[in-house]
């Protein structure tokens, strides 16, 4: 058994290097940039208006003449004379002879005379070329995670391709002969199958989307060859109970059978202990138990940053926060523990109902406090290792 340290090393060293994919700038969102990037155009392009009013080629007075109107997307050039305007809208090209843009709210027209109430200053509501970027300039760093408004940015800028990190595809395996789906009658000792959906949800919470799942009977030779075809259709792949010691848990012999390599196989952490890890060439097992709670808890704590780092982000395992206890606290447990919790107003408090199979406290939780191993007393206002989920 070995620590929770030793784990997040172990995995750091095992975790296979990211593999780059050039997607279309839809199928990149919330992908991870391979390269950086540099601006082919100036951005604007061109100048631009801001505003719906009238470009002024300026002069003394305070009165010019209409001489025509210039809609966004336009491409005729129009040169103004002093005393000359144009009608222009938000987004339209200003002539180059045009010094400045005046608010329609601004100015009054009567037929093609157009009078202002005041002097306009040069460049007003003129956005100059490359006000955002110019071409060459480095539009996104390599690392930068595409959210939608990088997305939009790009396509700004005339990309319609990128260069990104493929996340992983993972397989769910679940195990047991007493699971039965959702909406099935419910016979005497059998429960609801719920550790794949709440699985594949925390997956796709994450922006994970390509999952398949695979239902598995307590079987060895069944076992045997669902997690070999799990292996051959994925990248990782996570499974849900049976690697214990019972008559049933076939995982541990069918995975080591499939010349799955070992990295680590029980933690000494509460929930969570029976977390098994493997590597098979580029491929990533964990074994998950197949309480809930204690699932979850693994998923986020190793398997959510795995995920991570494979695609490329700048992630690390140990990634907790020193936040202040809300209340007093007392440790008594010869394993590390990672608790249920809830930040608030930056005070973090420890939920009810911390037992390994029971997932109502997790469903209100956004934290995990990780407490030590020991007996000792934690007091309002310490400060404590935080998770957030």
């Amino acid at each position: 058994m070995i620590s929770v340290q030793d784990a997040f090393s172990i995995l750091k060293n095992n975790v296979p290097a990211s593999k780059e994919v050039e997607y279309s700038l839809i199928q990149a969102r919330k992908h991870v940039l391979s390269q950086s990037l540099f601006s082919p155009i100036h951005m604007p392009p061109f100048r631009q208006s801001a505003m719906d009013g009238f470009a002024l080629c300026l002069h003394d007075d305070l009165v010019y003449e209409i001489i025509g109107e210039i809609k966004a997307g336009d491409s005729h050039q129009v040169t103004l004379l002093p005393g000359q305007a144009i009608k222009i809208f938000t987004g339209a090209a200003v002539p180059d002879s045009a010094q400045a843009v005046i608010q329609i709210e601004k100015v009054t027209a009567k037929e093609n005379q157009l009078y202002l109430e005041t002097k306009v200053k040069p460049e007003t509501n003129v956005r100059p070329v490359g006000e955002q970027i110019s071409a060459g300039d480095l539009a996104l760093e390599k690392g930068t995670v595409l959210n939608a408004a990088a997305i939009g940015f790009l396509a700004g800028l005339g990309f319609t391709t990128v260069k990104v990190y493929k996340k992983p595809q993972v397989g769910i395996v679940i195990t047991g002969n007493e699971l039965v789906s959702p909406g099935k009658p419910l016979e005497y000792g059998k429960v609801y199958e719920s550790n794949g959906i709440m699985l594949e949800s925390a997956l796709r919470e994450a922006f994970f989307d390509q999952v398949t799942s695979y239902a598995v009977n307590d079987d060895f030779e069944n076992t045997k060859n669902v997690l070999r075809g799990a292996l051959a259709e994925n990248d990782v792949v996570l499974v849900s109970g049976g690697i214990s010691v019972g008559d049933y848990d076939f995982v541990a012999s069918a995975l080591k059978e499939l010349e799955v390599e070992t990295l680590f196989y029980k933690i000494n952490q509460k929930p969570g202990k029976p977390l098994f890890s493997g590597k098979k060439s580029d491929k990533l097992v964990f074994a998950l138990p197949g309480n809930p709670a204690a699932s979850l808890t693994c998923f986020y704590v190793y398997v959510l940053p795995t995920l991570q780092i494979l695609s490329g982000n700048s992630t690390d395992y140990n990634q907790s926060k020193s936040i202040a206890l809300a209340h007093d606290f007392s440790v008594d447990n010869t394993r590390a523990q990672f608790l249920k919790a809830t930040i608030v107003a930056n005070e973090v408090a420890v939920l009810s109902h911390q037992a390994s199979s029971m997932l109502n406290s997790f469903s209100v939780a956004n934290a995990l406090v990780f407490v030590p191993e020991g007996t000792y007393d934690l007091k309002k206002g310490d400060k404590v290792e935080v998770y957030l989920l």
